[in-house]
């Protein structure tokens, strides 16, 4: 994607922004459904401005919740700055299934800032094999934390099952980083820079293939157990049931759905591990060889995090945007028993989780 389709992105989410009242699910369909560019690009600026009410008070939280309300149930005629402020900060802070508060360092808004300094730590040229292991142990912990934080909890996860798949992502991802560190100076046929940008490379295939055991692992009881599916409202059917105060009632639960939901939740592990593992450790082999860092040693490290910060910013709502978090698809494509279940034109809808 190029600088300008990016610039794009964040040029079509200013209108949005402006027309706020259309991203509200009574008066207009959900963002998750409009195309892949201006997901992606919510993403952004979920994730932009969500890092900007990090630290909103509990009274802050509540006043927000209660804008939201007032404005569904035409107590607020139209879109201010302080409402888009208000929706900015629900989103940011509590959990589409459960509606408690995420804890903060936790919040898909902070990832960005949590895990710089993991993966700065694993990224670091020349690391000894304890100080590998003991950074794939922090980044596995980080990762268990933020899955389970923001995972669909309409499948709850035992402390036993999350230790288990936590023990076993640990495993993977320092067996992996280990394993590789040793075999790749003895492949003598390769020139030394190769073996270098190869080495630079082995914290990314630890944590892509830990990533991804670790989603599997972490929400392997969603598959097992099926998650809940919503049939899709119509907005007159939204408008409808706001003004009773009802909520949906869940069709059932699906493992269809819960395997492509874990499943698309893999991918985007491993895209958004790609670039910001990948990049800033490619990007530092060429650094390093210039007369400039030669001579200035002690700036590897401020220019590491630099180029892990300025790729996360991007990566994160690249991998986040593929996949909504909450999807809609059509009733035919899951079980049977909810094949004429379906809302509006036919489909369901779940959270994915992120």
């Amino acid at each position: 994607m190029t600088s300008r389709h990016i610039g794009g992105v964040y040029s079509n989410l200013q209108k949005y922004q402006i027309l706020g009242e259309k991203l509200f699910a009574a008066k207009a369909p959900r963002l998750e459904n409009i195309p892949y560019t201006i997901s992606m690009g919510k993403t952004v600026d979920s994730i932009d401005n969500g890092s900007r009410t990090l630290f909103v008070s509990s009274s802050g939280l509540e006043h927000a919740k209660q804008l939201i309300i007032d404005y569904k149930e035409g107590r607020i005629a139209s879109m201010t700055q302080e409402l888009w402020k208000a929706k900015k900060i629900v989103d940011s802070t509590l959990h589409p299934d459960t509606g408690e508060p995420v804890f903060l360092p936790f919040r898909m808004s902070c990832f960005v800032l949590s895990n710089l300094v993991v993966t700065a730590g694993m990224l670091t040229p020349g690391l000894s094999t304890a100080g590998t292991v003991t950074w794939q142990i922090v980044n596995q912990s980080l990762n268990v934390a933020i899955n389970t934080s923001n995972s669909n909890k309409s499948t709850p996860l035992s402390t036993q099952t999350m230790i288990q798949s936590y023990l076993l992502a640990v495993s993977a991802s320092c067996s992996v980083a280990v394993g590789l560190n040793a075999v790749v100076p003895r492949l003598k046929r390769l020139s030394p820079l190769t073996r270098t940008t190869l080495a630079r490379l082995v914290p990314w295939a630890a944590v892509a293939s830990a990533g991804v055991l670790n989603v599997f692992l972490m929400r392997g009881e969603e598959i097992r157990r099926g998650i809940d599916i919503y049939p899709v409202l119509s907005d007159s059917e939204k408008i409808a049931l706001e003004k009773s105060g009802d909520k949906v009632e869940s069709l059932g639960r699906s493992k269809k759905a819960a395997t492509l939901a874990v499943g698309e939740t893999a991918i985007s592990r491993v895209l958004n591990a790609t670039p910001v593992m990948a990049f800033p450790a490619l990007a530092l082999v060429r650094l390093q060889r210039t007369e400039w860092l030669k001579h200035r040693p002690r700036m590897v490290l401020p220019v590491n995090l630099g180029l892990i910060f300025a790729t996360s910013i991007f990566a994160l709502p690249l991998a986040l945007g593929a996949f909504p978090q909450r999807q809609a698809v059509e009733s035919k494509s899951l079980e049977k028993e909810f094949w004429d279940r379906g809302g509006k034109d036919g489909m369901v809808e779940f959270n994915r989780g992120i």
